[in-house]
């Protein structure tokens, strides 16, 4: 309806009702809602649920309905492949990829399949695309089509066979998740370049619960949509809203990684290649899902044996939640240091199958630990690095240092992340703190791999 009003003031209006016709909703209720906190509820509603369902509302009365928390998620090759998902307040008629090369006309579209499914007492109506085919290295555009309505387009590179960087976050579990969204936002404005990111596992702190996953999704708006997403399963993935295990349902559901081949275990492990490195998720909850679903850690070992055998990449990362090391602990004298659970499963395994960089988390703290081979400091070992933490669940003052500790994070430990800039001859591994500060940094050059395949070196 439009209102037209005679006079000098009434002009101005007529200038300010124009003005909002001419915003979309979306933009609209974000400078609503975004006014609101401004004057006053900001602090209010800072912390704990009051943040996470603050956050939820603005996103669902702001956001493209048709589009919540849209997503790229790795693929086996991303260099020809991506799997593209997203959320919908309710079901949607003949959903569709659109997607093309930058600045050409011509696009070409693929349909999404549902993927409903129910958890917390709440349904998620969810779609998921894959494209393939695509072109190494080169910039795409996609978006999202139905019957009715089509969504603004969204930037899509693959990947090369040169230099690339990536971001890595340590566990973003929170209890409000602004640090997250803080320190997940300001890396990746400071490092625009980075082709994916990965977060180390407790993506979230309870894995039922719906809405510290809607706010997870909130806090990497703009990012996810842009970048792929590699995750990794963490212990609180598969709690249930009474700190009960169960078996991980929200995060197998909203994330559709590459197909390990397991009829009992798809999308608790994973691999994939991007440029010169092969990278290998595994999963470190066996002891969880023992009682619903045995053998994980057995026929894990057995995949991963065959997985890294089968690749031809120049370097081999994992990328595992649970750590290798076990630390004492203050007030805990009967706690010895020395090697954890998972690392007398794998640090063998390691050495054996040649792994160069091994990244951790779970501890919430930084560490940088060298090359390590039979629990010794030794170049010919691979580098294991603790990632630290990027929520707000924080231990301080819990780790008494471990021998094998080459760099700890300044204490009282805070937020981190890291980068890790990867070309054929060498990988830089950058930590920082949420201000842009670095701490730490640590090099491994492997020129020739054939003289050497645990060559490396840290700085």
């Amino acid at each position: 309806m439009r209102y037209n009003f005679i006079g000098e003031k009434s002009r101005e209006f007529n200038a300010w009702w124009e003005w909002m016709e001419q915003m979309n909703r979306r933009n609209f209720l974000k400078f609503l809602v975004g006014g609101v906190f401004l004057l006053g509820g900001g602090a209010f509603l800072s912390k704990g649920a009051w943040y996470r369902q603050a956050a939820n509302g603005v996103r669902e009365l702001a956001g493209d309905l048709d589009a919540q928390y849209l997503r790229q998620i790795i693929a086996a090759d991303p260099s020809t492949s991506r799997t593209l998902m997203w959320q919908s307040a309710a079901p949607l008629s003949n959903p569709r990829i659109e997607y093309r090369q930058k600045r050409q006309e011509e696009a070409a579209a693929v349909s999404a399949s549902e993927d409903f499914f129910t958890d917390d007492g709440v349904t998620n109506y969810q779609y998921a695309a894959s494209l393939a085919g695509l072109l190494p290295d080169t910039a795409y555009e996609y978006r999202l089509v139905s019957e009715t309505s089509a969504s603004d387009w969204h930037p899509l590179h693959t990947a090369g066979e040169d230099s690339f960087q990536c971001l890595i976050f340590p566990d973003s579990q929170s209890n409000d998740y602004s640090d997250w969204e803080r320190v997940a936002q300001e890396a990746a404005k400071r490092n625009p370049e980075a082709a994916f990111f990965i977060n180390m596992g407790d993506i979230v702190d309870n894995g039922e619960d719906h809405t510290q996953w809607q706010a997870w999704f909130h806090a990497v708006e703009n990012i996810m949509d842009s970048i792929p997403f590699v995750p990794v399963m963490g212990n609180h993935e598969t709690y249930d809203q009474n700190w009960n295990v169960r078996l991980p349902e929200a995060y197998l559901r909203y994330f559709v990684v590459p197909e390990n081949g397991s009829r009992d275990f798809a999308r608790y492990y994973y691999s994939f290649d991007y440029g010169a490195v092969h990278f290998i998720v595994l999963n470190s909850q066996w002891e969880e899902t023992e009682d619903f679903k045995p053998g994980l850690m057995e026929e894990q070992m057995e995949w991963f044996r065959e997985d890294v055998r089968k690749s031809k990449k120049k370097w081999k990362i994992v990328l595992i939640h649970r750590d290798v090391l076990q630390y004492r602990i203050h007030n805990r004298p009967e706690r010895q240091e020395g090697i954890s659970d998972v690392g007398e499963v794998f640090m063998p395994l390691f050495e054996e199958l040649g792994i160069d960089i091994v990244f951790t988390a779970h501890l919430h703290t930084y560490r940088n630990r060298g090359h390590i081979r039979d629990m010794s400091h030794d170049s010919n070992g691979p580098l294991y690095i603790l990632t630290g933490v990027a929520g707000n669940v924080r231990y301080p003052g819990l780790w008494i240092d471990h021998a094998l500790d080459e760099r700890v994070a300044p204490q009282p430990e805070t937020d981190n992340y890291l980068t890790m800039d990867v070309s054929k001859e060498r990988i830089l591994i950058q930590c920082f703190l949420p201000d842009g500060q670095e701490i730490d940094r640590v090099e491994v050059d492997k020129a020739d791999l054939e003289q050497s395949p645990f060559q490396g070196v840290v700085l």
